[in-house]
């Protein structure tokens, strides 16, 4: 029985996970670097460990210094939340050859997935759509060039171990390959220490939508409908919804039974999320992230589904406390990912907040850990908050949305709050109508 969780994040995640745990009775651990002393995960939690400086790589992905912090406070689980360790192959395998339970996938299936070109056979294995490309990855340009010709360009060059837009380059032409592949690599290795890179035919004007599914060690599995992440900028999410505006139900039920098989073919643990590039009725499969994701609360508004407790109820052994039969799709959420940017520039904007309002009223819930006189770090990711809203209809979200980023207060600090204002006001988003690139040819032409 998990009694006490040692949370290895910070911000925003780390708050959700500390407040599922006291819901469900646990004590709770965070750990924190120096600059996240005043964090107010650090605040509520029963106990805390300074892990190091403030650079992740000397705290948050130091893998011994969690273990240890976890020893020396008898922590009998982990959660990684998401980011940093949270899909590290290694340091899952370390927390449990501790004896200490990893609030997550095995150590494999982390790893399989982890790499793209894997993922995508062990998918097409379990019946699952891909997008059409190379089988594995490329070893030379001329071996490029023939798969290009056969799939058809633009062609689209990812590393096999990317992710957030990194070693991802297009080439619309052959003479634009061979540099899109130098370039690819390069960006690769620098950033994942991993070279390899694989060719997917480019989609057009694609929609990003995601199921997301849990699954427990006793066979059972369950989707929990889909999300449509598909406004982006620079391959970062910025607005996310569900159910997506572009699905009928009978094509979100046919998506979601096709990874939920998939999930229990592979045999998964836990909570995880399946990414596809939709286009002209089809979907294809792009990456599985096996972890819990940023915009999980949208999912948790339409089901009533608590997914950070049965992350922890399914490592603690435990069956789901549902059945896919239960998962009724109610309404409509979006989520706002509000960051310490500028609006119109995004430059990350550092500093101490010295007003903070969260907006309330039905069916309004902001995931933040943001308060007046928090000092916002420059070392790590500049997400503060997540502004979440339900209704029962399309329509009612956005009106709801729009009232809530109205009462929203953050000062001393610039934050994309006014974006978020410009997007619900456009027509576009407004119907529902957009594409992966949307939002860059709206920012282009603002």
């Amino acid at each position: 029985m998990i009694e006490k969780v040692l949370i290895a994040n910070r911000g925003e995640i780390a708050l959700r996970i500390h407040r599922a745990c006291k819901e469900m009775g646990i004590s709770t651990v965070v750990v924190h670097s120096e600059a996240d002393r005043d964090a107010m995960a650090v605040r509520l939690a029963d106990e805390s460990v300074c892990i190091g400086p403030a650079p992740s790589s000397e705290s948050y992905l130091k893998k011994s210094r969690i273990l240890a912090a976890a020893e020396i406070t008898n922590a009998d689980a982990i959660h990684p939340g998401y980011g940093f360790l949270s899909e590290n192959a290694q340091f899952a395998e370390m927390v449990e050859a501790h004896g200490i339970k990893f609030i997550g996938p095995t150590a494999e299936h982390i790893r399989v997935m982890g790499d793209k070109i894997a993922a995508k056979q062990a998918m097409i294995d379990a019946g699952v759509p891909v997008v059409p490309g190379s089988d594995g990855g490329v070893t030379s340009t001329g071996e490029a060039k023939k798969i290009a010709k056969k799939i058809g360009y633009p062609v689209l060059v990812k590393a096999a171990a990317g992710g957030g837009g990194r070693g991802m380059k297009v080439a619309k032409t052959e003479k634009e390959l061979e540099n899109a592949i130098k370039t690819a690599k390069t960006e690769a290795k620098a950033a994942f220490g991993d070279d390899a890179v694989y060719l997917e035919k480019y989609l057009g004007k694609p929609r990003h939508i995601e199921v997301q599914v849990i699954a427990d060690t006793h066979g059972n599995t369950a989707h929990l409908w889909e999300r449509d992440c598909s406004l982006q900028r620079r391959h970062q999410k910025v607005f996310e919804e569900a159910p997506s505006p572009a699905l009928n139900q009978a094509q979100r039920e046919e998506i979601g039974s096709i990874v939920a098989k998939a999930v229990a073919k592979i045999g998964y643990r836990g909570a995880g999320t399946m990414e596809f590039l939709y286009e002209d009725g089809n979907f294809y499969f792009i990456e599985m992230n096996t972890r819990i994701q940023v915009e999980h609360p949208v999912t948790e508004m339409i089901t009533g589904i608590d997914l950070v407790r049965e992350q922890i109820r399914i490592a603690d052994g435990k069956k789901l406390s549902f059945s896919q039969e239960d998962v009724i799709l109610v309404g409509h959420a979006i989520e706002c990912r509000i960051n310490a940017e500028h609006p119109e520039t995004f430059m990350p904007s550092p500093g101490t907040i010295t007003e903070f309002h969260a907006p309330g009223g039905p069916d309004v819930r902001v995931d933040s850990a943001a308060y007046a006189g928090y000092k916002i770090p420059p070392h790590y990711d500049s997400m503060i908050g997540k502004l979440i809203v339900h209704g029962r209809t399309r329509n009612e979200c956005v009106m709801r949305l729009r009232r809530a980023l109205d009462e929203m207060v953050i000062g001393g600090i610039q934050t994309t709050l006014p974006l978020h204002q410009r997007l619900v006001e456009a027509k576009d988003v407004v119907d529902g109508n957009y594409d992966i690139h949307w939002l860059e040819r709206f920012l282009a032409n603002s």
